[in-house]
């Protein structure tokens, strides 16, 4: 009975596992599982963290330090008897107990202006993460369409092998009726053989594309993954309206997290020297305490020694002040970080800068390969719709024994070309749509 029921647990967790492996992914399902599972994006989303947490703890700065203090000493030989300031020649030993508490009254605005570079870094940091999460959607994107490509190539190697063995059995059937020599026989052999390569190399570039998109989704326990778009729903774009860089560049500007994140470094950067600038300063706290201790020096007219509570409670002392420090020389040290503060946020501004260069050259490079590839495309679905009617008609000609093997090969080379440059041409223009899209700020992803 424990066996039947075991054999039956098995086999409900293959088929399970069956139908896990048969799931087909959408792209939007893709990208979802990759943003909750990448590690390098987690790590990214630690970095945002520790940002939050050094920004929380920059206004903890602000509230007056506590600190408690306590000591036990031996003294031996000469030493100074601290219950009567003298020096003498004894063993004894004493402890002490104090609280004690300083608060910044003026530090040359440090604190207030690491506050806001904190808060500033926080916040880029923030923005870095979702720029990664847009580069990984961006990257699960292009492995996704590679499938799809590759998928299409399969398809293409199949029609054509087809047509290999259709040729194959024709060229047997006329040389069994004496209408062809036997040397036809190893040129329609030879192309098939080709095709089969051909076949197994497209599948081999299906099973890496696979691959590929599974190690971005960090997708695990499995080698295999099937996708739910088709080939056949790739949208035609060839019809869509011109459109210029300047007016995609404004509104990616105002909302890619690249350049906000920078913006926002280039801003604390500034704070920052207002940081290096407070040590120029003089600075002023407050402090205050409380303390108490026990001596073993301290005794009656007896020569006993007082108890510990009545000498924790008769020792105690206060005490408040304030600290100045006005700061005079330090090696020019100072004066060298506030420099040092500059040129960083000197840094940060070109930084800022180069990105805005570098996005405005990207949007100019997509727009222009967007109006390039809607002539490709059109002029690539017209070659390949000729090279399918000449290839109709070289396998005719071929049929009734007009032209050669090697003819009829070219002209099914030629289409097999055509149909894998006009694939590759529409799955370029639909990623470059979504890449524009994406700048012109529609919602291409679903990311928050």
């Amino acid at each position: 009975m424990k066996l039947k029921f075991s054999i039956q647990l098995i086999t409900c967790f293959l088929f399970g596992a069956s139908l896990v492996a048969q799931e087909k992914w959408t792209m939007e399902e893709c990208v979802t599982y990759a943003l909750e599972n990448n590690l390098q994006l987690k790590d990214f989303q630690f970095n945002g963290e520790s940002g939050r947490e050094t920004y929380r703890q920059s206004i903890r700065d602000l509230l007056p330090q506590v600190n408690g203090n306590s000591n036990y000493t031996i003294s031996s030989g000469r030493a100074e008897d601290p219950n009567t300031g003298t020096f003498v020649v004894q063993d004894f030993f004493s402890n002490n107990y104090s609280v004690q508490s300083n608060i910044d009254l003026f530090q040359g605005f440090q604190k207030l202006n690491a506050i806001k570079a904190s808060k500033f870094l926080y916040k880029a940091a923030k923005k870095e993460t979702l720029q990664q999460k847009y580069l990984l959607a961006f990257r699960v994107m292009q492995a996704f369409n590679n499938i799809r490509f590759s998928e299409g190539l399969v398809a293409i190697a199949n029609e054509q092998l087809g047509v290999s063995k259709t040729n194959y059995e024709l060229i047997e059937k006329q040389i069994e009726l004496g209408l062809m020599a036997g040397a036809d026989r190893y040129a329609a052999k030879s192309t098939l053989l080709a095709d089969e390569l051909n076949l197994t190399q497209s599948k081999n570039q299906l099973a890496s594309a696979k691959l590929t998109l599974i190690q971005e989704m960090n997708l695990k326990n499995t080698s295999n993954i099937e996708i739910e778009v088709g080939l056949d729903e790739i949208v035609d774009i060839n019809k869509m309206q011109a459109i210029k860089s300047d007016s995609i560049y404004s509104k990616a500007r105002d909302f890619l997290p690249l350049i906000k994140g920078q913006e926002l470094r280039a801003k604390a950067a500034k704070k920052q020297v207002g940081v290096a600038r407070g040590n120029l300063y003089p600075s002023l706290s407050l402090f205050a305490g409380i303390g108490t201790g026990y001596f073993e020096t301290f005794q009656d007219d007896l020569g006993n020694t007082l108890p510990f509570r009545d000498q924790f409670r008769d020792n105690t002392s206060r005490f408040f002040g304030l600290n100045l420090v006005v700061p005079i020389s330090n090696g020019w040290s100072a004066r060298s970080q506030v420099k040092q503060a500059k040129i960083e946020r000197l840094r940060q501004e070109n930084n800022l800068e180069l990105q805005e260069q570098i996005l405005f050259q990207t949007i100019q490079q997509l727009v222009q390969d967007y109006n390039s590839l809607q002539v490709e495309l059109e002029q690539s679905g017209q070659n390949m719709e000729a090279q399918r009617l000449a290839f109709t008609v070289a396998q005719k000609r071929y049929e009734k024994g007009m032209i050669n093997g090697i003819d009829l090969f070219t002209a099914k080379n030629l289409f097999a070309s055509a149909q894998n440059e006009n694939l590759q041409v529409r799955l370029r223009s639909e990623i470059n749509k979504s890449t524009l899209d994406f700048y012109n700020g529609l919602p291409v992803f679903n990311i928050n």
